[in-house]
């Protein structure tokens, strides 16, 4: 399954002057996230540990990570089964009951000084501003699949 790809972002009101990398850096962020959680798949944990290190040490951002082993591309071996789930529930917008996801939505309350989701920048006050809110969610989420069962 693929949850979302840089190229679907690339139309439409993507600004012209922006490089295209921009289209993938509110993707990179959720997969950063989910590097620092243990949340990846196999994919990157046993085949590109090297490169996770460089992430998790934050000697690259996460989009240059992202474009590089993912090629702009999230798909669900991204992640492990619980990662998987999670994505589903907060950042697939088909699952969404409204058109943006809810992650769209943090993405865009938490980093409101911009003028669009695509010149969001790529660094790690970035990502420091994004990960409580996605904690938050995780938990939450957490906390409704533990008392459904």
């Amino acid at each position: 399954m693929k949850f979302d790809d840089a190229l679907w972002h690339y139309g439409g009101d993507f600004p012209e002057d922006l490089d295209p990398s921009a289209g993938a850096t509110h993707i990179a962020m959720f997969l950063a996230w989910a590097a620092f959680r243990d949340l990846l798949g196999r994919i990157h944990t046993d085949l590109s540990s090297g490169e996770l290190e460089q992430l998790r040490s934050r000697s690259i951002t996460p989009t240059q990570w992202f474009m590089h082993n993912c090629d702009g591309k999230f798909l669900d071996e991204d992640l492990n089964e619980e990662g998987n789930f999670f994505a589903k529930s907060y950042y697939d917008a088909s699952e969404a009951e409204e058109s943006a996801s809810p992650y769209l939505r943090d993405y865009e309350q938490t980093l409101p000084n911009t003028a669009s989701l695509y010149e969001v920048p790529d660094n790690w006050e970035t990502f420091d501003k994004l990960t409580p809110i996605i904690d938050q969610r995780f938990v939450q989420w957490r906390a409704e699949v533990t008392s459904s069962r």
